[in-house]
């Protein structure tokens, strides 16, 4: 290809309409027709990323292979795409002015007054076209945050309507809007659609592509009456029913020909059909279950089920793969005791304890851990779900009753988890955990390994505490074994104990590199061990 071509997806009414899904939609279908493609997310907020964001306010905190702290959109196109992203595919509107910030104080604007447009404008433009001209893509396909209209996404707004002029037909606007069904009058509205893309007009930016949600057929009186009142092409107004599963949604926008469209724009070929035979066996697998296991996931955010999205969505592909469907049974663990935890764990088939932080609900984590092992379910434990293993071990096998973790008691006798020695003398939040893929050495004699089927793996961290290796050779004598080490600081990677159908801690976060075509070994085993729990029942 002569040069790369760039896709912005917008959105109008409202927010949460799938701009992210329909962008690793689009990618997918351009991937399988043989392109190179990347996704990228522009978010508006002023945090310079969600690290340091409460998961209750913007869901889970997804970590890339160079350990950039991002959006939960970023898990979703590497499920969809199965390649991995990195830091320069997740900007916020706080990097971009820290970054001007940065070049003013250094005296690189020669004395000039820096103002949002030209200076911060062309920031976010050289963010987005960094990505083509570096990372030898095709085609970059960046999604803006927010809806069009808010005062946040203004200059990305405007830095859309530069670059379309800029790189005319090298540049394309996707808009995804709502088309509202009235039950009273039995009929989709077009008029939120209509102010919306007037919204994009007044900012001048004129969509290419209309991809309207709705929970009812797009008829073509419909897609005409959109077509002549927001000057896109009839044939490209495209219409994104409301699904059973977001993997579907590839299907959906394939059969509405949304990758042609785009394709034809640019004016490449539409030859290849692209192969999505794989994609279409994991649905298939999906949809037809031959068998049904519970988890219950236990966690303290459980009231928003995105603080847990790539987790939830690890169980989706790991459920597909052993043609069981996986019934996920949301457990807050602010709620559990050691009285309440059978009551509350009755009936499942495994237990995940959930990663987090803090002492709000860890003691609850606790108590899970010990019913687990006591009745023989099948246990996982990621991150604090780890470290809840290592603590409830420690206290009720090997007798050490102070056991804990210094995140909640820095006066423990017996701290079995403690602050890494790198954290220490840190004072800022953001941006300084133990981030991004580092190494592991599994034992061949373990179940982690029977899952990775070798032993040099690479997994991705976000963690500031860690298993404490001063009472690591008593621990190992009592049982709790330690079967994954990173080969260069020799901290504890994962853990297990014998005599128990499944039972394995992880520091690591797993859930981060599982995807539709291939989903994480880990959570393979783990929902495998759930299945021959239940069958075995």
């Amino acid at each position: 290809m002569a040069s790369t071509k760039y896709i912005f997806v917008t959105g109008g009414v409202t927010s949460s309409l799938g701009k992210g899904i329909i962008s690793a939609s689009l990618a997918k279908l351009l991937q399988a027709r043989g392109y190179r493609v990347t996704i990228q997310k522009l978010d508006p907020y002023i945090n310079v990323d969600p690290g340091t964001l409460n998961p209750y306010e913007h869901g889970e905190c997804y970590v890339t292979e160079d350990g950039a702290e991002t959006d939960l959109d970023l898990g979703h196109y590497e499920r969809f795409l199965n390649t991995p992203t990195s830091q320069g595919n997740n900007v916020t509107t706080g990097r971009i002015y820290q970054s001007v910030i940065d070049k003013e104080r250094r005296g690189d604007y020669l004395g000039k007054t820096v103002q949002v447009i030209p200076h911060i404008t062309d920031e976010i433009k050289n963010r987005v076209k960094i990505l083509g001209e570096t990372g030898n893509f095709d085609i970059v396909i960046t999604e803006i945050g927010g809806t069009v209209g808010d005062i946040e996404a203004l200059p990305y707004i405007e830095s859309v309507r530069q670059l379309k002029w800029e790189l005319e037909r090298n540049c394309m606007v996707i808009h995804l809007t709502l088309l509202p069904y009235l039950n009273v009058t039995g009929e989709l509205k077009t008029k939120p659609t209509q102010h919306s893309v007037k919204t994009m007009l007044e900012s001048g930016v004129q969509p290419d592509v209309l991809v309207c949600r709705s929970e009812h057929p797009v008829d073509d009186d419909i897609k005409r009456k959109l077509a002549l009142f927001t000057n896109v092409r009839q044939r490209n107004v495209i219409e994104s029913r409301d699904a059973s599963t977001i993997y579907e949604v590839p299907l959906m926008m394939y059969n509405e020909k949304l990758d042609e469209v785009v394709l034809d724009h640019f004016g490449l070929a539409t030859k290849t059909q692209p192969n999505l035979d794989k994609w279409r066996e994991f649905l298939t697998r999906l949809k037809f279950p031959k068998r049904t296991v519970e988890i219950g996931l236990i966690g303290k955010y459980v009231e928003l089920k995105d603080s847990y999205k790539s987790i939830s969505e690890a169980f989706i592909h790991a459920g597909a793969a052993n043609e069981v469907q996986v019934k996920v049974r949301w457990i807050h663990s602010e709620h559990l005791t050691p009285k309440n935890a059978a009551k509350s764990c009755q009936g499942l088939d495994g237990i995940l304890v959930a990663p987090g932080f803090g002492e709000r609900g860890f003691e609850g984590k606790v108590a899970t851990v010990q019913y687990a092992r006591e009745n023989k379910i099948p246990y996982f434990g990621i991150c604090y779900g780890m470290q809840a293993a290592v603590i409830e071990y420690a206290r009720n096998v090997v007798g050490w009753t102070d056991a804990n973790t210094t995140e909640v008691d820095p006066k423990s006798s017996k701290p079995v988890i403690a602050l890494m020695d790198e954290q220490h003398h840190i004072t800022d939040m953001g941006g300084t955990m133990r981030l991004g893929a580092q190494k592991c050495e599994l034992s061949k004699d373990s179940q982690a390994f029977a899952a990775y089927g070798e032993t040099a793996i690479t997994e991705r961290h976000r963690h500031r505490y860690e298993y404490n290796n001063d009472y690591k050779e008593e621990l190992v004598a009592a049982g709790l074994k330690a079967t994954g080490i990173n080969p260069e600081s020799g901290l504890v990677e994962v853990i297990e104990i014998e005599d128990h159908p499944f039972f394995v801690g992880v520091q690591y976060h797993p859930e981060y590199k599982s995807t539709v075509l291939n989903p994480h070994p880990l959570f393979v085993s783990f929902v495998k061990a759930a299945d021959l729990h239940r069958q075995n029942k």
